[in-house]
């Protein structure tokens, strides 16, 4: 049987920046060890079908597919997430979106909307940080909406509703303090979509038309209509896309317009005011 040092230094052959990080998620999953049990382990002797299964996933990886799919794991926000190829792998640029929202003088028990919930990423930041918030999930997915539902219960947020929707379909009538969406923003034929881990990730969270713009456009166009009165909308987008983005929000009337950046100072998100009239 292979040791624990020797299935990491395997690892360490793995064509990506950070091999031996990777290969220690890797195994500390297989395991369910650690990374501090590995090092402090280091001659323990690995079960045949455990090396086996760690086998199995170093070919996974080096044919490409993210290892927040292979673990089934990504953290966000502090929580570890489930995540699978039904949903978009959480990223650190979203968290631009839950600090701006957490910024908002908003109502202490306001309605709030995230549209394309994906595994509930943003709806489950902003329910844990604002206990009394009333948070409304959508996806057009079941299968995302599955595990959203699964990643609620594990974290304690029951609370939070989710609904199975394209965009506003079921929430005729409903009205909120905040929407929120990380919507698909990449055109279709980007380079990008074949390339890293988006070669892996559904094409349907990804691509938005032939500028990447059409979804943005509709969940703006149907804002105004599911938004109260000093309501607020916040949209995830590309880096390239903040001007666009801040044009369609003042030609739907919305006012305080402006842009966030993520830590790498790339435009990110960008929303506006429905202010009292």
């Amino acid at each position: 049987m292979s040791t624990v040092a020797e299935l990491l230094r395997r690892a360490g052959q793995l064509p990506v920046d950070g091999a031996r990080r990777e290969g220690e998620i890797l195994l500390g999953h297989c395991l369910q060890k650690s990374r501090t049990w590995l090092y402090t382990w280091p001659d323990s002797e690995v079960a045949p079908e455990t090396e086996s299964r760690f086998a199995e996933l170093l070919a996974e990886r080096r044919r490409g597919v993210p290892i927040a799919y292979l673990t089934g794991r990504r953290e966000f926000w502090s929580m570890e997430l489930a995540v699978n190829s039904h949903t978009l792998i959480p990223r650190p640029e979203t968290e631009t979106l839950v600090h701006w929202a957490l910024d908002l003088e908003l109502p202490a028990d306001s309605a709030v909307l995230d549209l394309g919930t994906g595994s509930g990423a943003i709806a489950l930041a902003l329910a844990r940080e604002r206990p009394a918030w009333r948070v409304t999930a959508v996806d057009t997915s079941p299968q995302a909406l599955a595990v959203a539902k699964g990643n609620s219960q594990r974290a304690g947020l029951d609370r939070v509703r989710f609904l199975e929707s394209d965009w506003y379909g079921a929430l005729a009538g409903e009205r909120f303090d905040l929407i929120v969406s990380n919507p698909p923003y990449v055109a279709a034929g980007d380079p990008h979509l074949a390339a890293g881990d988006l070669r892996f990730e559904p094409s349907s969270a990804l691509v938005a038309g032939r500028d990447g713009l059409a979804d943005l456009a509709q969940i703006v166009a149907g804002a105004t209509a599911h938004l109260n009165e000093v309501g607020w909308l916040l949209l995830e987008h590309g880096c390239e896309q903040g001007e666009p983005v801040r044009r369609m929000l003042q030609e739907a009337r919305f006012t305080r317009v402006g842009t966030r950046s993520d830590l790498a100072g790339l435009e990110r998100v960008s929303g506006g005011c429905r202010d009292v009239e």
